[in-house]
């Protein structure tokens, strides 16, 4: 059973990733975060050595060469559409590669436990769950996972708001899909959200990663 993995992620430009951090921090800093956030995540994701993982870049296409040895990573372009447009084609590729489940997840969780992540693809596995989802303390979700596309659960839906989850496992029962839902987890979207990550992570409170 082939599983595939979606990150999604922006090239770090600074002005363009974590706005709202950059509310607090400046955009520089900001973006030196996201990186440093984004780096996490793939170093967790490489640890799948059973899962093909590819990066989906928010950037100029032809930026992607760049970014493929930058990161070390499978690139591939978003394209255009909402975050539901885009998660739904990033998905379909994936499908078309030939494997049989598929997860995607954000850049925006850097200290996402690799067990949950695991979990996901267990619990896909037993065929006894459609899907699979990851909800964040804010109101959304940081993984979402099927072993096929299902576009209810990428229309319809007020991204970037507190009610994506609570939209999210709607559209599933309405379109009567089982869920199986993972521990929750955090985000990164602001300073206090930073400020709790590192408290979780006994890290000296900076705002500068250095």
């Amino acid at each position: 059973m082939r599983k595939g993995l979606i990150v999604f992620a922006r090239e770090p430009i600074a002005g363009k990733v974590k706005t709202r951090l950059a509310a607090t921090v400046g955009n520089e800093v900001a973006a030196k975060w996201y990186e440093t956030m984004l780096q996490d995540v793939l170093n967790t994701t490489r640890q799948l050595s059973d899962v093909e993982t590819v990066v989906f870049w928010a950037c100029d296409e032809n930026s992607l060469p760049l970014l493929t040895e930058r990161y070390r990573c499978r690139a591939h372009y978003q394209g255009s559409g909402d975050l539901g447009q885009r998660m739904q084609t990033a998905c379909i590729e994936m499908f078309s590669r030939g494997v049989s489940i598929c997860c995607i997840i954000g850049s925006d969780s850097p200290d996402i436990p690799l067990a949950y992540i695991q979990s996901a693809y267990q619990l896909l596995a037993e065929q006894r769950h459609d899907v699979v989802v990851g909800p964040s303390s804010d109101g959304g979700y940081y993984l979402l996972g099927m072993k096929q596309v299902y576009p209810q659960l990428f229309r319809n839906i007020s991204w970037s708001t507190s009610d994506v989850l609570r939209q999210s496992l709607e559209a599933a029962r309405t379109a009567g899909l089982t869920v199986a839902l993972l521990p929750e987890w955090h985000d990164i979207d602001t300073y206090e959200d930073l400020q709790a990550y590192q408290r979780r992570n006994r890290q000296t409170p900076l705002t500068d990663p250095q």
